[in-house]
């Protein structure tokens, strides 16, 4: 384990990294570091306890939640999204299920469309992002997008379609999003710092979102004041681990549940991945994986429920994770 963290240590110095870096063996805490500042500006440094985004990590928690419904028999995987969102986003086909949204195979056009290859620091969304605080008012910007592909064709990864998982959720409940998450995930697992915060007011304890190793400019005009549930919840190295503990315990879901979430419903070569139901899942191995890439936050945790093994990078620059997590990999051999 020193020659993991002697190798971890270099790696971050060469590369600026700002952030936290964990591994777990079981219920062992192997290592946890942090490197850089949480505040540039005043100098804060970074600790193992900030809150960094962890982007389309938030994707995880958005499918536990929907799945947990659909056990309640409150949803079902062959839902259509028709059926909950009645007159709203007419482009979106009759037979788009619950089931195509969490898998990526909905094939309905998408307002934050990566297979356009924007650089990841473009301005992007298409209106102010301080009218993005809540689900509901993302409606008018998902509105417009012709879709893709018949459902069920193939893969196509899809941040509208978690965004209107999100909006299903809150028609079914009735209660807010970030409330149903709060509720369903982050409770019974123990995720105690882990919340949808404002961008524009972020507490001391959270880390902001810088475009680049170095300089002040943050990525608060980047994106939504408030994710939903494509992305945008912020949590801890803490609570990364306590998700993956109380996911494959089945405390959030069932076990039944656990093992077809992480079926492969996809293979994606393009990500040297597949893709199963909120989860990427390693090519080849039993590993299961989130992943998040905006402006300003990168994030990266891999879980292997066979060895017990997890690794976890969270950084508050847009580029910094993805040097480590590539190194842990191949130290750990996943």
């Amino acid at each position: 384990m020193n020659d993991l963290m002697d190798a971890v240590d270099r790696l971050a110095a060469e590369t600026k990294f700002a952030g936290v870096v964990r591994v777990d063996h079981g219920d062992t805490v192997s290592f946890v570091r942090a490197y850089g500042l949480a505040h540039r500006g005043c100098g804060v440094a970074n600790t193992a306890d900030h809150q960094f985004g962890i982007a389309s990590g938030t994707k995880g928690l958005t499918a536990l939640s929907v799945v947990s419904l659909i056990q309640e028999g409150r949803l079902e995987p062959e839902t259509t999204a028709r059926s909950v969102l009645e007159e709203d986003l007419p482009l979106i086909g009759d037979d788009v299920t619950v089931e195509h949204l969490l898998a990526h195979r909905a094939g309905i056009g998408d307002y934050f469309d990566e297979e356009a290859h924007h650089e990841i620091t473009d301005y992007v969304l298409p209106g102010p992002v301080h009218e993005l605080a809540t689900t509901g008012q993302y409606v008018r910007v998902l509105d417009g997008h012709a879709a893709k592909f018949a459902p069920g064709e193939r893969f196509s990864y899809c941040n509208s379609g978690y965004v209107v998982l999100a909006l299903m959720v809150e028609r079914v409940t009735g209660a807010s999003f970030g409330e149903v998450v709060q509720k369903r995930v982050c409770a019974p697992a123990g995720m105690r710092d882990t919340a949808f915060l404002r961008s524009d007011e972020l507490p001391g304890g959270a880390a902001i979102g810088y475009l680049a190793a170095q300089g002040l400019r943050t990525n608060v005009f980047h994106l939504p004041v408030r994710g939903s549930g494509d992305g945008g919840i912020y949590s801890t190295a803490a609570d990364i681990h306590a998700l993956w503990a109380a996911f494959f315990g089945g405390r959030i879901v069932s076990k039944e549940w656990v093992a077809e979430m992480v079926r492969p419903r996809s293979d994606v070569p393009s990500e040297s991945s597949r893709y199963g139901l909120g989860f990427w899942l390693h090519e080849s191995q039993d590993a299961v994986m989130l992943e998040g890439y905006d402006a300003g936050v990168s994030f990266r945790t891999v879980h292997d429920p066979t060895g017990g093994l997890t690794h976890s990078v969270l950084s508050n620059t847009s580029d910094g994770a993805w040097p480590i997590t590539r190194r842990l990999d191949e130290l750990l051999g996943i």
